[in-house]
């Protein structure tokens, strides 16, 4: 119960904050609504604590072994967000009466953890520093995706409601033009460090 709660603190504080989960998840609630917004917002949820499971189950060890791999999973990864940046920001202000534009499917925000930089330091640095070599490490990681559930919901929530409030307030084309491009910025800002780290390590 210990370790529960210590994870859950951890879990908190870096599913709350921003990042590319909670900015496109407003975003979405801005331009679809909080009704269409759902399956993203269960993706994201249900998605990332599958995730931590995962790595703490051994692909992270996969990763550590195969580096290039890893960097393989990087590259897709910034890639699709530049694309999902330019996307949002090119949304058609029109958008809600526009049946045939749609937001993020539940599986699309699922799979999006895989190339998600923030996710990737999330699960890693909680399977690391919440885990000991001497305990039982299947039970351990079934606490720390525990965890990550429990807070998904009402922390990546808030910023679904938040887009939806922002939706009525928001009601003016231009208005949203703004929105969506400074969503835009702050998706592609939210990378920057991963990308500034990676070259940092590159070698000359």
């Amino acid at each position: 119960m210990e370790l529960f709660f210590a994870v859950l603190l951890f879990a908190v504080s870096t599913t709350v904050t921003p990042g590319p989960n909670n900015i496109m998840v407003m975003a979405s609630g801005v331009n679809f609504g909080v009704r269409r917004t759902l399956p993203h917002f269960l993706g994201i949820c249900l998605g990332f604590p599958s995730m931590v499971a995962a790595v703490g189950l051994g692909l992270g060890t996969i990763f550590a072994q195969a580096p290039a791999l890893h960097v393989i999973v990087k590259v897709v990864g910034v890639t699709y967000m530049l694309y999902l940046a330019w996307k949002i920001a090119m949304t058609d202000t029109s958008i809600r009466a526009d049946k045939d534009v749609r937001p993020m499917t539940f599986w699309q925000a699922a799979v999006f953890q895989w190339v998600n930089p923030k996710a990737w330091i999330m699960a890693i640095g909680a399977v690391a520093a919440f885990t000991t070599v001497s305990g039982d490490m299947n039970a351990q990681v079934a606490v720390i995706a525990l965890a990550f559930l429990s807070v998904s919901f009402p922390c990546v929530g808030v910023w679904m409601l938040g887009g939806a409030i922002l939706q009525k307030v928001l009601t003016r084309p231009r208005q949203q033009r703004v929105f969506n491009l400074t969503m835009s910025f702050l998706l592609v800002a939210s990378i920057m460090p991963m990308i500034a780290a990676n070259l940092s390590d590159a070698p000359v």
